[in-house]
């Protein structure tokens, strides 16, 4: 009979003991999921612990299609976009990713102009360059500009022809495009991980300038007004000004 009671008390023991550790392993894999996913959930994947970079493709502009092999997904601003394949070539891809970058800057540049001489009551974008035409005088923000229309076109065309010139010479393409030095003042291209999210912010906001520049001369062509002014007018009286009334948008009305 002590014999019995002690197989038995021996086999309940074992058995509780494999509970016990079925129910640890479960709770520790519960706890290693949760960690997991905590740490991840929400996040960019920046970077592995072996050094290495993992860098996400920004989306696709059509969803459910194979996106093109030679766009890279590092490339900022990358959604896949290339119907004629102007960028299957290596070197025609570096050319127009500066081309784009460029136009970009100088469309953001040109936007924050057209609405800051708006602003502040200095006319309209168009009619800012009228001077030239009539022979009047540049002016800058009210300030009368001391150069006639041939002085300042040869300051212009010297002044890009060196600066084109000096980043054309630049083999590196990286240097081409984000130079860097005196061109990042307040040092953003100093962390890799924020350089690679100030990359695609530029890119993007450069796209949304070179459209809403495009909707500019657009819209004066259609209301003969600027932005603010016809965005002014708009807000007064949605349904009255609109591009529907205007009487060029949409023909026949």
């Amino acid at each position: 009979v002590l014999d019995l009671i002690m197989d038995r008390g021996q086999t309940a023991s074992d058995t509780l003991t494999h509970t016990q550790t079925a129910q640890m392993a479960l709770s520790m894999m519960r706890s290693s999921t949760a960690v997991s996913r905590s740490a991840t959930f929400g996040r960019r994947v920046a970077s592995v612990q072996n050094g290495s970079r993992v860098v996400m493709k920004a989306g696709n502009w059509l969803p459910g299609s194979t996106a093109p092999a030679w766009l890279a997904d590092d490339l900022p601003g990358n959604y896949g976009f290339d119907p004629l394949e102007l960028g299957k070539e290596k070197d025609s891809l570096m050319r127009f990713r500066e081309a784009e970058l460029i136009h970009c800057r100088w469309a953001m540049l040109g936007v924050a102009g057209c609405l800051a001489v708006e602003v502040l009551g200095y006319g309209n974008w168009y009619d800012a360059p009228q001077w030239a035409l009539t022979g009047g005088k540049a002016t800058w923000f009210g300030i009368e500009v001391p150069f006639d229309v041939a002085t300042l076109a040869g300051v212009e065309v010297v002044g890009f022809a060196i600066s084109e010139g000096l980043r054309n010479d630049n083999e590196d393409a990286a240097k081409r495009l984000y130079p860097g030095g005196a061109f990042d003042p307040l040092g953003f291209a100093k962390d890799s991980k924020s350089f690679e999210t100030y990359k695609l912010k530029e890119v993007k906001n450069g796209r949304l300038a070179m459209v809403a520049f495009l909707g500019f001369v657009s819209q004066h062509a259609a209301t003969g007004k600027g932005p603010v002014a016809a965005l002014t007018e708009h807000l007064s009286s949605p349904w009255t000004a609109n591009f529907a009334t205007n009487g060029v948008s949409v023909p026949g009305i």
